[in-house]
């Protein structure tokens, strides 16, 4: 019997089996750095704001304590959005002209919040508590990089389950002594792993299975 295919069609159907599984496997490692982009996770994005907030001005060049505008982010599950009052406790004094600052001006005039956007913003579903974070010795900068080096404020992490599960899983990396919560120049020690370990036992930090536990966040 005659030959019915050419061999030419054995290379060919190597050729389309070896391709479509590199162009699964290409498919699949595109939606997965398309996940983790900013496009999808926002980080790194600025958000328009009302006014020009500088974080880089006020704490770094002024020395103004995280806890002075957010005032909640101890004892609450929210940070706080600082009133007007806040600002104008100071640009009473001083900037009482500056054109940078009339949307300040008009709402402590009116009464009226300024609707500033919120940078770090979690699902509908994902719980998330500050005030417990901070209890349990989790930085400013971890989760919000360093806020003091940013002329605009922008989300420093993507904020995915998987970055969250990278400090569940191990705490110990990042835990840091209460009192250096809102160091923004804090710098791990080289034995942080034996530090973060005893932080851990001292303030109570649950057991990794439990920090892993879905209903933890999903509530």
């Amino acid at each position: 019997m005659g030959r019915v295919f050419h061999p030419f069609f054995n290379t060919l159907a190597k050729a389309s089996i070896f391709g479509t599984v590199i162009m699964i496997g290409g498919g699949v490692w595109m939606a997965s750095a398309i996940e983790r982009s900013p496009y999808v996770t926002d980080a790194g994005v600025f958000r328009e704001q009302p006014v020009p907030f500088s974080h880089e001005h006020h704490v770094r060049g002024l020395g103004i304590d995280c806890r002075y505008c957010h005032t909640s982010v101890e004892d609450s599950g929210f940070a706080g959005v600082p009133p007007t009052k806040t600002c104008m406790t100071c640009h009473t004094k001083i900037w009482t002209n500056a054109a940078l600052l009339e949307p300040v001006r008009e709402s402590w005039q009116t009464n009226t919040p300024i609707h500033w956007q919120r940078v770090d913003v979690l699902p509908d579903f994902v719980y998330f508590n500050h005030s417990i974070h901070v209890a349990k010795g989790i930085g400013c900068t971890t989760c919000h990089g360093q806020v003091d080096r940013m002329p605009l404020m922008f989300q420093a992490a993507s904020l995915q389950m998987e970055w969250c599960l990278t400090c569940h899983r191990e705490p110990e990396r990042f835990m840091r002594p209460r009192s250096e919560i809102f160091n923004m120049d804090w710098k791990p020690p080289p034995n942080q792993l034996q530090v973060g370990a005893e932080l851990a036992q001292e303030y109570h930090v649950l057991p990794k299975q439990l920090m892993q536990n879905c209903s933890l966040c999903h509530r």
